[in-house]
């Protein structure tokens, strides 16, 4: 157990209690920065963190809440899946006659970092839209009734799930903000609470299968994902208890600068 990432991964949960920005944004960029992991390594244990904390998460919104879509969930998972899958086969191929990949990887999760830094933004802009319009009960929400493209949401789902599904591979980022952003814009009218929960249903089998297949290619680090765990599972209880104390609208424009910095530095080096 190293308890330096038990610090971190303690901060970067309470910063995702805080802003309700995905671990993978925060987590990922700072164990290359700040304890110099290979882009790979971090991508890899950063996903199989986010598939087991992300669980509970499902199983309050489902369970508690009833607020998962599931036939969204498969339609997302129909397209993320096999583009994960596919790439996760690219990137072993090209581990195994030698090719290197961390350009790739880096360059994409700064991309990854850039579009979660805009949606930080665009995501308050669609809230505030979405509050004027009247929800749907969400007994029925489904595509049918909920815009007048009705008959180009569900490719529309399907095709942001294969780009989620090859963004969040190599990346680790994205199943959470661009995510959400993603639903609000294809589903304007269903609540807020219910994007959420089915935007994380999504996430799990997307970052366990991403995650597994990483780890198969020896990209995940045992000792990092228990040092993680143990610090950011009572850091997002402290953050969600704190969120109700200190203004969203301060925590997101700073954060979105933050990852925005980021971003830019994965990109140009």
């Amino acid at each position: 157990m190293n308890w330096a990432y038990t610090f971190s991964g303690l901060t970067v949960g309470m910063l995702v209690g805080l802003t309700g920005v995905g671990g993978g944004s925060l987590m990922t960029p700072l164990l290359v920065f700040l304890f110099g992991f290979k882009p790979a390594v971090a991508v890899g244990t950063d996903l199989l963190f986010a598939a087991i904390t992300k669980t509970g998460g499902v199983w309050v919104h489902h369970g508690k809440h009833g607020s998962v879509d599931w036939k969204i969930v498969g339609w997302l998972g129909l397209g993320s899946i096999p583009f994960a899958v596919a790439t996760l086969f690219v990137l072993k191929h090209f581990m195994e006659v030698g090719k290197e990949t961390t350009g790739a990887i880096t360059f994409t999760l700064g991309v990854a970092l850039l579009l979660t830094a805009f949606s930080l933004i665009v995501r308050s802009i669609l809230l505030s839209r979405a509050a004027k319009l009247k929800p749907i009960d969400d007994e029925h929400s489904t595509p049918e009734n909920t815009g007048r493209f009705k008959h180009l949401q569900i490719p529309a789902t399907v095709l942001i799930g294969a780009v989620l599904g090859i963004l969040v591979t190599l990346s680790s980022v994205g199943a959470g903000a661009l995510g959400t952003v993603a639903l609000l814009f294809l589903y304007p009218r269903m609540t807020t609470l219910k994007i959420v929960g089915t935007d994380l249903a999504h996430a799990i089998p997307l970052t366990a299968v991403a995650g597994l297949g990483h780890l198969s290619m020896g990209n995940v680090d045992l000792v990092l994902l228990s040092s993680l765990l143990v610090g950011s599972l009572p850091g997002i209880w402290i953050g969600s208890h704190l969120s109700a104390k200190i203004p969203e609208r301060f925590l997101r424009p700073i954060l979105a600068s933050i990852l925005m910095l980021i971003g830019l530095k994965f990109v140009l080096q």
